[in-house]
């Protein structure tokens, strides 16, 4: 062995040595967080005659904020935050396991949001309807629920604005997501022996142009699902699917493409679903429901009172009112939370004029 050669490998030699102490430096902090967490479930329920309460957003929210804002690199704060989610959802499972329900089927970019947001410790289930994600959430058969509520493409998601008048549940947390496609196969080298390409017809959409210029000649085979597609490409080395991160996961397969979707920057946001309230995190959003009559002038009226305390709203969306003596139905995000003065004088004005209002609650801005 040459002389450089040697002094590379005792120059590596000291640095992994230096890589393994670290390791179990951090191996050994980790456990010591554990046991603070089982010390924090033991507390709570120690002589309590209440429920208790394990998972608290307003909390999470401010750790990752504080996970952000101290991190000096070189790993970007977005990937140390996730870091951080993760071991949260660890610790949290030793406390009290979440049980997360979501608007199916499995695979979807829901289920990547519910994952995001509680982690990969939450035991996330697939419901067939937004019905049945309210119906569970609030039955107390899950904890919470994770619901999409708008994107670029599609505006609000309106039977969701519906359930919210139906069914006497809270937001307790938004997320957002890129919703990145991917072209996924067991082995990105057989890329060139390409013959079949499964996909939800929405995906097959989303990656028209990118399918039109690299796959002209490949067969392309719509399913019902994100889940079905990958479970098919999964059976063949020369097939592929479109989808996201998640079915990556599920199914073994491999990134062959990477965010083939036409719109890059297409987001989508989630509500989480649940029955308690949240605390106020330092940055947060509060929504309502308005109930009002289609007449001249009933928007202005409604939108006044935030103008004249300077309170940003973040989302309107406005529709007919189902079922209801109202004539409209608004559903109105915010910046604040409802304990604030200035919010707390916003609600009780608007509930004292001639609307109805239903406060669906006050939570974190989405931290990642």
């Amino acid at each position: 062995m040459s002389d450089s050669k040697q002094q590379q490998e005792q120059a590596l030699g000291k640095v992994r040595d230096r890589i393994d102490e670290i390791d179990r430096e951090i191996h050994r902090l980790l456990n010591e967080r554990a046991r603070c967490a089982q010390s924090v479930a033991e507390i709570k329920t120690r002589g309590g005659t209440e429920e208790a309460v394990f998972y608290r957003p307003e909390r999470e929210a401010q750790v990752l904020r504080k996970v952000m804002s101290r991190n000096e690199g070189p790993l970007p704060d977005q990937e140390v935050a996730r870091l951080f989610r993760e071991v949260m959802s660890v610790c949290l499972a030793l406390e009290q396991p979440l049980d997360v329900v979501f608007l199916g089927p499995e695979a979807n970019f829901t289920q990547q949001a519910a994952l995001k947001h509680f982690g990969h410790s939450a035991r996330c289930k697939a419901l067939d309807s937004l019905d049945a994600v309210f119906r569970d959430v609030e039955a107390g058969h899950a904890n919470y629920g994770v619901v999409p509520i708008e994107n670029a493409e599609d505006g609000a998601v309106n039977h969701a604005l519906d359930l919210f008048s139906r069914f006497n549940l809270g937001i307790c947390g938004e997320v957002e997501l890129s919703t990145h496609q991917h072209l996924l196969m067991t082995d990105p080298a057989e890329l060139e022996r390409l013959d079949v390409i499964y996909a939800h017809p929405f995906a097959f959409n989303q990656c028209r142009h990118w399918l039109e210029a690299r796959c002209a000649d490949v067969k392309c085979v719509e399913v019902e699902s994100n889940a079905e597609a990958a479970r098919k490409a999964a059976e063949s080395s020369s097939a592929a699917a479109i989808g996201g991160d998640v079915s990556a996961d599920l199914f073994g397969l491999q990134l062959a493409q990477s965010n083939i979707e036409d719109q890059p920057d297409s987001r989508t946001r989630y509500l989480v679903i649940g029955r308690q309230a949240v605390g106020a995190s330092g940055q947060d959003k509060t929504s309502i429901l308005l109930m009002a009559h289609d007449r001249p002038g009933a928007l202005y009226e409604l939108l006044e009172p935030f103008r004249k305390r300077n309170i940003s709203l973040t989302r309107v969306e406005s529709r007919a009112a189902p079922q209801s003596a109202w004539d409209m139905l608004f559903y109105v995000d915010f910046e604040g939370h409802a304990d604030s003065p200035e919010v707390a004088e916003l609600l009780q004005e608007l509930e004292s004029g001639s609307v109805e209002l239903k406060r669906l609650g006050s939570y974190p801005k989405a931290v990642l």
